[in-house]
């Protein structure tokens, strides 16, 4: 499941996935989401939580993050991933050469400072360890 999350700085997009994510949760959720966020600002800062309880992707979900990339290929500037997990840093930093914006990877206990980095109120660039 995935849920928005509240308490977002202004232009800033919150998500986060619950237990298993499928690809209901890109139609209801997602999609809606990233497409008022386009629509109202022109580009999407999202802060997108794994936390604990998160599972894993079914794969059905997982094409449906591909083809939302594609549908709007240059429209996030920023991408927060807030999560414990320890592939998420080294992950962010391969994939980030193919988003033509920005991503990087906080730890839970970090969750304010991704928000604000996502806000672009912490100008410091990705991460780099």
């Amino acid at each position: 499941m995935i849920k928005l999350l509240s308490g977002m700085p202004a232009g800033v997009l919150g998500l986060e996935a619950i237990d298993d994510v499928e690809a209901e949760d890109y139609r209801d959720v997602v999609v809606p989401a990233v497409d008022a966020a386009i629509a109202e600002h022109g580009k999407v800062r999202l802060v997108y939580v794994l936390g604990p309880e998160f599972d894993e992707y079914e794969g059905d979900a997982a094409w449906e993050d591909l083809k939302l990339g594609v549908r709007h290929p240059t429209s996030f500037e920023r991408i927060a991933i807030v999560t414990d997990a320890r592939w998420a840093g080294p992950t962010i930093r391969v994939f980030s050469v193919l988003w033509p914006g920005q991503a990087r990877a906080f730890p839970l206990a970090d969750l304010e400072a991704a928000k604000r980095w996502a806000a672009g109120e912490d100008q410091s660039g990705p991460d780099p360890g």
